[in-house]
């Protein structure tokens, strides 16, 4: 028998508790994000991005991202989601916030500003794109002829 089964029958709570915590470490955008970023470009780095995990998967890309590149950005996530540190002390990519899962006009005004952002790319720039569950209520843009309510 391996250990994590002589672990599990003698504790069974804490072995699943062991199991939950190792998932979750391992869906955290600062431990993962690293691998998976490119060098900087010659031109900008712009980070578009929206979903509930919009605001952790910023800051995860923000502490990386090699401090005397430029990178700047906009991210929509949900009310409440942006993550307590980067509140506090926000960094290059701008979170903003709105509703999830009925959208509202915070993110009809962060998917205009986000359309506008990636309008001005050039090609000596790089797009990062953050995309979680919940972006398609969170940068949502009524095509012309409809509404935000037509949406809804």
């Amino acid at each position: 028998m391996t250990d994590a089964r002589l672990s599990a029958s003698d504790d069974p709570r804490g072995f699943l508790r062991a199991l939950y915590d190792a998932a979750v470490a391992r869906a955290l955008p600062a431990g993962i994000t690293a691998a998976h970023l490119p060098p900087p470009p010659r031109g900008r780095t712009v980070v578009l991005g929206a979903g509930k995990a919009g605001g952790a998967m910023a800051a995860a890309v923000d502490a990386l991202w090699p401090a005397d590149a430029p990178l700047s950005g906009l991210v929509v996530t949900r009310y409440d989601h942006v993550p307590p540190a980067y509140r506090a002390r926000p960094g290059r990519i701008e979170v903003v916030e709105a509703a999830h899962p009925v959208p509202d006009e915070a993110g009809r005004q962060a998917a205009e500003r986000i359309a506008r952002l990636a309008r001005s790319l050039t090609a000596d720039d790089l797009v990062l794109c953050l995309i979680s569950g919940g972006g398609s209520a969170l940068l949502s843009l009524p095509a012309p002829g409809l509404t935000l309510d037509d949406k809804r």
